[in-house]
């Protein structure tokens, strides 16, 4: 492999930034890092590999690094360490452009979709590392069972190709830069209004993406979302399909779903297997099933992919139960009012007594071309409560204004009668350890953070338990 000697992140808190750089350090390559701040799990991640790392912005510290890559919290045009790099002729990179350079090889399987891509990438980077499959590959979220990214001398590669624009300075997306030769289409479905102004925006890009596969390449699609199917009949492209549908070249049923996981069957060339997965969430079964069918028509032994699927744990934030006792705290990625849904028509399908949603949106959530989404799409919840909203970063010439917390408690309120907004945090984390009781459960809904609110409640209930 051709690596750079020295690479220093800018912003290297990040899911993203943090782990590459961990690839990257663990193949022999210098890295350094900085942020305005350091949080578990990424710092806990960051010093348990030996990644040199401080706080704050210091040009003076940076050295001569190869290359600089920027991502986070360095992509403001007026961070210190990204004005020095431009001013001394160091490269500066965005993560998507790393992934370009150093990680994507000649076989290019590249999973996307509006929605479960990153679960079904980290799942399909574990069966290939399971099987003995030497890859590089990267996820965009934290993996329960191996590394979140990998650097390797392999002609394959796989990566987790997401839509949303590359940095505030380049709005494509991240994935025309990945160059799939293998391409995994979950979804389709209209998100991110703050990038794609209309549908017809959003379904060209993925028209573009899928129009690029090479004659030779192999698509997995999933044949029950309609957003795929018109995206495939608009290209003309073949694909193997997968999905409940009998029809689907890789079919799965007989689902049975409890709070410890999932049992199903998939049914692929007249040959019918049986998969246990700890996972949780009932649409965990179709992103299996997903990585279930690209691992078998890359050469992976079904007995493999099999064993691999019933070790593999998920990634945090991805249904990750955060506690456990007389109450249930599950914390999940779901910024949209889709994702939303799905995940509490999961919940409730396990969880009978009380469920307290607590929901933050991602900027194309927040925007006021897709209010309209958030009708019943709470209808599982018992309670929806709004926090206060992180602060956006839009360019000076985005004149978009996005919903604020009290808004998009108004737009809620229009099809479900209990939503609550909290302005200040410890009184958010207060209300839910008084207010949950036995046998409920309390569902964090977002894409950030949620400042520190998911441990201290989790104190609280540890305290109550």
């Amino acid at each position: 492999m051709n690596l750079p000697k020295h690479v220093h992140v800018i912003g290297i808190c990040g899911v993203a930034t943090s782990a590459l750089a961990i690839a990257f350090h663990k193949v022999g390559v210098k890295v350094t890092g900085s942020d305005k701040g350091f949080f578990p799990p990424v710092s806990t991640y960051l010093k348990d590999a030996g990644v040199e790392y401080y706080a704050g912005w210091h040009p003076e510290n940076i050295g001569t690094p190869d290359f600089v890559m920027i991502g986070g919290t360095g992509t403001s045009p007026s961070n210190p360490e990204t004005l020095y790099a431009k001013e001394h002729n160091i490269p500066a990179y965005s993560y998507a452009e790393v992934l370009q350079k150093y990680f994507i090889k000649k076989n290019s399987i590249v999973v996307t979709g509006t929605w479960g891509k990153t679960t079904t990438s980290a799942l399909l980077s574990y069966i290939f590392t399971h099987a003995g499959r030497k890859l590089s590959y990267f996820t965009g979220g934290l993996s329960l069972s191996h590394p979140t990214g990998a650097l390797s001398d392999s002609d394959w590669s796989l990566v987790e190709g997401d839509e949303y624009q590359v940095s505030i300075s380049d709005r494509r997306p991240k994935f025309v830069y990945y160059a799939p030769t293998h391409l995994l289409l979950t979804s389709v479905s209209w998100d991110h209004a703050d990038l794609y102004p209309t549908e017809k925006d959003y379904f060209d890009t993925f028209e573009k993406l899928v129009s690029g596969i090479p004659d030779d390449g192999l698509i997995i699609a999933c044949i029950d979302e309609a957003g795929v199917k018109k995206i495939l009949e608009a290209t003309g492209k073949k694909a193997i399909s997968y999905g409940k549908s009998e029809s689907a070249d890789y079919s799965y049923h007989s689902i049975t779903y409890t709070k410890n996981g999932l049992h199903f069957q998939i049914t692929a060339k007249d040959i019918c297997y049986e998969v246990l997965s700890p996972m949780l969430g009932r649409f965990n079964v179709e992103n299996i099933t997903a990585a279930f069918a690209m691992a078998r028509e890359a050469g992976i032994p079904a007995d493999k992919v099999i064993d691999a699927i019933k070790e593999f744990k998920g990634i945090k934030r991805r249904f990750e139960k955060r506690f456990e006792g007389d109450v249930t705290l599950l914390d999940c990625h779901a910024p949209t009012a889709e994702k939303a849904t799905s995940v509490l028509e999961s919940v409730r399908e396990v969880y009978t007594s009380k469920i307290i949603a607590v929901y933050e949106p991602n900027i194309g959530g927040r925007q006021y071309e897709t209010a309209h989404k958030y009708d019943n799409a709470f209808k599982d919840a018992d309670m929806v409560i709004i926090p206060r909203l992180t602060k956006l970063k839009v360019s000076e010439d985005d004149s978009t204004k996005p919903m604020e917390g009290n808004d998009l408690v108004q737009t809620i309120e229009k099809t479900h009668k209990n939503v609550k907004y909290f302005e200040d945090d410890s009184a958010l984390v207060n209300f839910l350890a008084t207010e949950a009781k036995k046998d409920d459960c309390i569902v964090f809904l977002g894409s950030h953070g949620f400042r520190g609110m998911i441990e201290e409640t989790v104190n609280k209930l540890s305290m109550l338990k």
